[in-house]
């Protein structure tokens, strides 16, 4: 089989593993949707691509070859679905889960001259990515300071949850969890290493609301911010497409077999298709 990456770092420690494993017996190529793909050839495509960018151009790379026929774990229109975060939340809560109330501001500026806000807030980007805002807010010029240091940023805001001070990090590959606990990106102290977190400790409804997420967004390879609102209920923080799942034993083997299994489906379909 040809495996093909779609990502400016084939060197990140997932995709690295996955090469390894898929090397000795399939060929493994790179694509960077950063530089010239405009001459991708369609007739010499790879069996199955594995979508680990989220830029405006690797979405629109996958989706053309979706459009070639292709199959791209996760698709894009999927991984569309984890970028703005307006449109992640309403999705989520319309299907039931327990995703965090998110509302979206005309910008920084007008929060900052709403006053002192009546709660702590979370402000993020509206569109994920790479360096993006995420932070908390508590006073008015904690406020000011953002407006100033990020005055065209389209922001959301959620309204601060009491919790441990630990993300629970929950990713799936194909249906199969893992998971691990960090301190959350709010924390003054910064983030530290991801510690170990049995998935058979995790409270039943939070595998499940997992779960329920790659069902929702059609997305097979995930992650899952959680945060304990309280009596072990289950708060959605954010959701993304193919994250890094760093250090989970098993990860690596279980989207190698994934890539495996979708290329030799889109096979069978190929072949049956053109008998009928």
């Amino acid at each position: 089989m040809r495996v093909g990456l779609i990502t400016a770092d084939p060197a990140h420690p997932v995709l690295a593993a996955v090469t390894g494993l898929l090397t000795p017996h399939h060929r493994v190529e790179h694509l960077d949707p950063g530089g010239d793909v405009q001459d991708l050839d369609r007739g010499d495509l790879a069996d199955v691509y594995l979508l680990k960018a989220r830029t405006p151009r690797a979405l629109a790379l996958a989706a053309r070859l979706e459009g070639y026929g292709a199959p791209v774990i996760n698709s894009a229109a999927a991984t569309a679905r984890c970028q703005d975060r307006v449109e992640m939340a309403a999705l989520a809560r319309a299907a039931g889960l327990p995703f965090a109330q998110t509302a979206l501001v005309d910008g920084l500026g007008q929060l900052a001259t709403a006053g002192e806000p009546a709660t702590p807030l979370v402000i993020k980007s509206r569109y994920s990515r790479r360096h993006d805002l995420v932070t908390r807010a508590d006073s008015a010029a904690r406020l000011r300071e953002l407006a100033a240091a990020w005055p065209d940023e389209p922001v959301v805001v959620q309204e601060f949850t009491a919790n441990s001070g630990w993300d629970h990090k929950l990713w799936v590959v194909a249906g199969q969890l893992f998971a691990g606990l960090r301190r959350s990106e709010l924390a003054p102290d910064g983030r530290g290493p991801t510690l170990p977190l049995p998935v058979d400790e995790l409270p039943a409804g939070w595998t499940g609301a997992a779960l329920r997420v790659g069902e929702v967004f059609g997305l097979e390879v995930y992650g899952v911010d959680i945060l304990d609102a309280g009596g072990g209920a289950p708060l959605i923080v954010d959701i993304n497409a193919f994250p890094g799942i760093r250090g989970q034993a098993g990860a690596p083997e279980a989207l190698a077999d994934l890539a495996l299994r979708t290329a030799a489906q889109a096979e069978r379909t190929a072949s049956e298709a053109s008998l009928k």
